[in-house]
């Protein structure tokens, strides 16, 4: 007798910090996804973190508002991508825009 799967298993006790500055609107989109994540994953928590200085921009390598970190790691970034303070922009399967989209950072959150 074969099993199948019954639902996709993700790691428990996930940290995600989504870094942003409130010159930048896009925060708040990313926010409402991870809101969004949370419920569907109880277990994970979010800290929300203002980089609002070039200084803390590279002490975070905070890649522009918003930068969504999963324990830790931007799953985003790419190692060339410049640091500071600025809006950023993510591809996606509707084409650039201000955050990642909600299936964007499920995918994410399942690889991590």
């Amino acid at each position: 007798m074969r099993l199948e799967p019954c639902c996709k298993v993700y790691h428990s006790d996930m940290d995600v910090t989504l870094l942003y500055f409130h010159d930048c609107p896009n925060w708040l989109v990313a926010n409402e996804h991870l809101a969004a994540l949370v419920v569907e994953h109880p277990d994970m928590s979010i800290i929300r973190h203002i980089v609002d200085t070039p200084e803390e921009a590279e002490r975070t390598r905070f890649r522009g508002s918003p930068s969504i970190l999963i324990n830790g790691i931007d799953p985003f970034a790419n190692a060339d991508d410049p640091v500071g303070l600025s809006c950023r922009i993510y591809q996606t399967p509707d084409g650039p825009a201000g955050s990642p989209t909600l299936d964007q950072l499920r995918r994410a959150l399942a690889f991590s």
